[in-house]
């Protein structure tokens, strides 16, 4: 599930936009967008983080409401970014 490598970063000027998806309904549940920090933290703890354009840092989805969301699986589009 390591793909931060593969992410085409410059591409995306360090933010990439991240889907999250019911895991067995496939309903689009939010759009967030992550850096090389926050999908880093998603890999290795399973709890979804984002990076906050607008409180300039990295929170977990749930840090506040208790609602986290834990990681099934992580897949990258075709142009990797």
């Amino acid at each position: 599930m390591m793909i931060e490598g593969k992410i085409d970063w410059q591409k995306c000027k360090n933010l990439t936009p991240t889907i999250i998806q019911d895991a067995k309904t496939l309903e689009v549940l939010m759009l967030r967008f992550m850096n090389q920090e926050s999908l880093k933290l998603t890999q290795e703890t399973n709890k979804v983080h984002f990076w906050s354009r607008t409180k300039n840092r990295i929170w977990m989805k749930g840090e506040e409401s208790k609602n986290i969301l834990n990681v099934i699986d992580i897949k990258l589009d075709c142009d990797k970014d």
